[in-house]
C-alpha cells in the first residue's frame, strides 16, 4: 500500500504534467535546439552523413517537438511516444554504433545506447499510462 502523501503526490495533476515534461525533455530540447540554431542542426546532420542534411534536420525536430508535446498534453500520447520511440531507436546506428568506435569512445557510446534504451521504457510506460487514462481503468495486473 502507497502511503497518502505519496499516493495524492502522485495522484496530481500538477506532477503528472512534470513528469511529462521531464520525461520528453532531451527530445523537445534537442528539438528547439536544432530550430533555433537551425544552421547548428543541419551541420548536426552533415556530420552524421544524413543528406539533404537540411531535410533531415526539419524532420528531427519535428518529431522531437510534436512527439514532445503529444506526450506533454496527453493528445495521441500513445502515437507521440511511438514516434520518439522509433526515432530512438533510429539513432542507434547512426549517431551511436559503438560497436564500430575504437575505446574509450565506444564504452562511452555504448552506456548513451543503454541509456536510450532506458528511455523506450519509459515512452512505452506513457504511453500505457496515457492508454489508462482515456479507458479510466487500472493499469494490468491491478484492480481499477
Amino acid at each position: 500500500m502507497t502511503p497518502t502523501p505519496i499516493a495524492r503526490l502522485l495522484d496530481s495533476p500538477a506532477v503528472n504534467v512534470f513528469a511529462r515534461v521531464l520525461l520528453t525533455f532531451m527530445y523537445w530540447g534537442s528539438g528547439l535546439s536544432k530550430l533555433i540554431d537551425f544552421q547548428g542542426g543541419v551541420g548536426e546532420m552533415a556530420h552524421f552523413g544524413l543528406e539533404p542534411a537540411w531535410l533531415f534536420n526539419v524532420m528531427t525536430l519535428v518529431v522531437q517537438l510534436v512527439g514532445s508535446l503529444m506526450i506533454i498534453f496527453n493528445r495521441y500520447a500513445w502515437l507521440g511516444a511511438g514516434a520518439l520511440a522509433v526515432f530512438t531507436i533510429a539513432t542507434i546506428p547512426v549517431a551511436h554504433a559503438f560497436w564500430t568506435m575504437p575505446q574509450p569512445a565506444a564504452t562511452l557510446e555504448m552506456y548513451v545506447v543503454i541509456e536510450h534504451i532506458t528511455v523506450l521504457g519509459g515512452l512505452l510506460m506513457a504511453a500505457i499510462l496515457a492508454q489508462r487514462s482515456t479507458r479510466g481503468g487500472a493499469l494490468p495486473g491491478r484492480a481499477a
